[in-house]
């Protein structure tokens, strides 16, 4: 077994870059966005191992298809008409695998922008008495995905929906989540408020920036976890893995790989859940410093934001596996034991 030191490190910020928009109808078999997104693959990751006398490497298993878990029936569990799932514009492709997941077709909802900006958000279906699930992470851009959720939720609730949760993958403003100096806002808190206001009943986050974050809202916080633990040790000679919550512009953890370079490491890995991939992280993660970068789809890639050492695993079967359990009110928490 190879030797292995993982470290984490703070995050660079940096503005988001604006992102055109366009109407979109989501359903269970048509959507569109943009551009053309190809699927994230699910992968699994195993222990450093050498053979042969080859140099150990991460053991990323890569599969061309949409891995989904198997259908619910498999699992003993048969789908239930008042469990619904919608997905806002923001990650249509990860709301879909965790449809697949639950053995589900995504709801019907209308989505679409008029010419001043406003948002206009229409249920194409009855969620009369049910469960909803709003899946949309409030990714760059951060304020439009924000509105969204908020009138997606306001439609869900005036629907006579009996239980919303938003389902945020990323939530956007967690890094103001306190006062560093005077007469600064804690934008973390007022986006919770907002949340809260617009009528969601509970919230389903993943790798929030700081847990503190959880205690701004005054409705229950399912938060699931995709990082990896800690092990701080010598590099010398060794593997090391960089893990963080989030990238940005990649500027901290590129010095980071920069001076475990300097300091005799053989190998530098970068791992974080939310790819927010502000410029210049792309040319930061791919300049050489880094074996692999391997990130999650909380936060949608972009064709023109991939690289040869970029490794995209999803998240789609830990969410919906969350999102079944807090719909039959079962532990959440036992994922991770």
């Amino acid at each position: 077994m190879a030797s292995m030191v993982l470290f984490s490190s703070s995050i660079s910020a940096s503005g988001p870059s604006p992102i055109s928009r366009a109407s979109v109808l989501v359903g269970p078999s048509r959507c569109r966005f943009g551009s053309p997104r190809s699927p994230a693959t699910c992968k699994m990751i195993g222990p450093l191992k050498s053979s042969n006398g080859a140099a150990p490497c991460i053991p990323v298993i890569r599969d061309p298809g949409l891995l989904t878990g198997p259908p619910m029936q498999q699992r003993g569990r048969e789908p239930d008409t008042r469990l619904r799932i919608f997905s806002g514009t923001a990650n249509p492709a990860l709301a879909q695998e965790i449809a697949n997941y639950l053995g589900l077709e995504l709801g019907k909802i209308k989505i679409k922008w008029f010419a001043d900006g406003e948002i206009y958000v229409q249920l194409q279906e009855s969620v009369r008495g049910c469960d909803v699930f709003l899946i949309q992470p409030t990714c760059p851009p951060a304020n439009e995905n924000l509105m969204e959720l908020l009138i997606m939720i306001d439609a869900c609730r005036r629907a006579s929906a009996r239980n919303i949760t938003a389902v945020i993958p990323y939530f956007g403003y967690a890094r103001a989540d306190r006062k560093t100096q005077g007469r600064e806002s804690i934008a973390a808190k007022l986006v919770a408020n907002l949340i809260t206001e617009a009528g969601a009943n509970r919230v389903l986050a993943c790798d929030l920036h700081s847990g503190q974050s959880m205690g701004y809202f005054d409705i229950p916080v399912d938060h699931v976890y995709g990082q990896v633990t800690n092990l701080i040790g010598d590099v010398k000679g060794k593997v090391a893995v960089m893990l963080d919550d989030m990238i940005d512009t990649a500027g901290t953890i590129a010095k980071g790989a920069a001076l475990l370079h300097r300091e005799g490491a053989r190998e530098v890995y970068a791992c974080c859940t939310h790819a927010v991939f502000s410029p210049p992280a792309i040319k930061r993660l791919s300049s050489g410093l880094f074996q692999e970068v391997i990130i999650t789809n909380t936060i949608p890639v972009l064709e023109q934001q991939s690289f040869p050492q970029l490794t995209v695993l999803s998240v789609a079967n830990l969410l919906g596996e969350t999102i079944w359990r807090v719909h039959d009110d079962s532990s959440v928490s036992s994922i991770f034991q």
